[in-house]
């Protein structure tokens, strides 16, 4: 088996990737990106030879990989409630954990035609989403940097979805109108977090992960404005960190939410609350 081989290309990245959480993935995702194949490839072709240009290609990108930088990065996607979205360092990556947030959304939407809005959009993840599984839904998606927007606006053109991105910060993009429900996955990690420092986040926008001492300033913001734009009955959904659904829950109560609920993600971790406006 030569050198230049899948396998053996694959083993020796493996070896290199020792500090990523799943290096075999890793690798095989960065090669498939490089080779134009899918990863099935490489167990039906193990033995087949790497070209110098691919080898060389695959380096680059493992060089990075393995000084942090995230693998949507590197290849510049993510897939997310089914849907393959552009992802660039001005947007946060779309995480499984946010499909939550998606399914809470779609369960109390009314069946009739309605109008949503989505705070700090970033790569537009969750409002397309809920336009691809609610076509006749009325989607506004709201993000306080003209980059992220970009990207979502992207990601809108490549999947034919009719999303309106907005550029303002949280309410502040919205008009004198209402909504059924205002859904957000704002930043929530406290400014101080030594996390901020490490891994994959190091890579990815502040702006969209620390929010405060507490990491409940945007949430407090959102809370604040939402009613005033929000239909009679109407939802509002956050996802936010797994210690913080009891203050979630709390600050939604203080102005007067009904139905106040947290959900709990796989890990067992509460994720997502949600209340109604009485």
């Amino acid at each position: 088996m030569n050198d230049g081989c899948i396998a053996a290309v694959l083993r020796a990245a493996q070896v290199r990737l020792v500090n990523s959480d799943s290096p075999r993935a890793d690798a095989e995702i960065l090669l498939a990106h490089v080779i134009g194949k899918p990863r099935s490839y490489f167990m039906a072709w193990p033995e087949a030879a790497l070209s110098a240009f691919e080898v060389a290609a695959f380096e680059a990108l493992l060089v990075r990989r393995v000084a942090g930088e995230p693998v949507a990065y590197l290849i510049g996607s993510r897939g997310f409630y089914g849907l393959d979205l552009a992802v660039s360092p001005a947007v946060l990556i779309p995480r499984p954990e946010t499909e939550l947030l998606v399914e809470a959304a779609l369960e109390r939407l009314p069946i009739k035609p309605c109008r949503i809005a989505d705070l700090g959009t970033g790569s537009g993840a969750i409002a397309l989403a809920l336009a691809s599984e609610r076509p006749d839904a009325q989607v506004v998606a709201v993000d306080a940097s003209p980059e992220a927007l970009v990207v979502a606006q992207e990601n809108a053109r490549n999947l034919n979805l009719a999303v309106d991105f907005r550029l303002g910060d949280w309410c502040s993009g919205l008009a004198n109108e209402r909504f059924e429900m205002i859904v957000s996955n704002p930043p929530y990690i406290r400014a101080d977090d030594a996390h901020l420092a490490q891994g994959d986040v190091r890579f990815e926008p502040t702006m969209a992960l620390a929010s405060g001492a507490d990491g409940l300033d945007a949430i407090r913001a959102i809370i604040a404005c939402a009613p005033q734009y929000l239909s009679p009955g109407g939802w509002l959904l956050f996802e936010h960190g797994y210690d913080q659904a009891e203050a979630v829950a709390a600050l939604l109560c203080a102005v007067g939410f009904v139905a106040v609920e947290s959900l709990i993600d796989l890990q067992g971790h509460a994720r997502v609350t949600l209340g109604q406006l009485s």
